[in-house]
């Protein structure tokens, strides 16, 4: 289960693709997430996935 809050979201996915997961896409398939939702979340608080450092900035 993904965290609620934007903020605490962004902190759990940036370290999980840090840690676990070598893009975006395999994260999500990974974890069994809609990453365009995710991906709507983060926007929301302006942080955007950056491909080339494989994290939301």
């Amino acid at each position: 289960m993904l965290p609620k809050d934007p903020v605490i979201l962004l902190s759990y996915i940036n370290t999980q693709l840090r840690d676990f997961y070598h893009s975006y896409d395999e994260l999500c398939e990974g974890l069994q997430i809609d990453g365009n939702e995710v991906k709507e979340k983060l926007k929301n608080i302006g942080y955007e996935y950056q491909e080339t450092i494989n994290q939301f900035r």
